[in-house]
């Protein structure tokens, strides 16, 4: 497996990615809106990749203050294989060369599988009441 930048070529393989992962997402998520708006800011997507195709994806951000992982996913085929656990970590050593000294994630309350996993790398549990507004 190989883990890397996101580049224009990628765009097809990793809206399938994200529709095959993510399929309830809220309109507001479309991946080809997503994507856009994120190279409109920056290029932190990460890639892995397997036989030259793409398995896996985590998207970071960095306000100079703190880190964030977004649409972290793998192919059901592909976890528990390593695959996840490398790419996270390749992004948050990315965050840490651009000098984010801590990093954070949300994930839905109904999604406990995952929850174990990100414990396994490091994450813990913090007491936050998450906001949002559609605007």
């Amino acid at each position: 497996m190989k883990i890397r930048k996101y580049n224009v070529n990628d765009r097809d393989s990793l809206i399938e990615l994200w529709q095959i992962i993510f399929p309830d997402d809220p309109p507001h998520n479309e991946p080809s809106k997503v994507i856009d708006a994120k190279l409109d800011v920056d290029d932190l997507i990460y890639l892995a990749e397997h036989d030259n195709r793409i398995v896996g994806s985590c998207m970071a951000g960095y306000d100079g203050h703190r880190g964030w992982l977004y649409a972290v996913a793998v192919l059901p085929e592909y976890r528990r294989s390593g695959s996840g656990s490398e790419l996270v970590k390749y992004t948050i050593n990315a965050l840490k060369q651009l000098g984010c000294s801590k990093v954070n994630l949300q994930i839905r309350s109904t999604n406990v599988a995952v929850a174990d996993f990100y414990q396994s790398l490091g994450f813990e549990t913090e007491d936050r009441l998450s906001m949002g507004l559609k605007i």
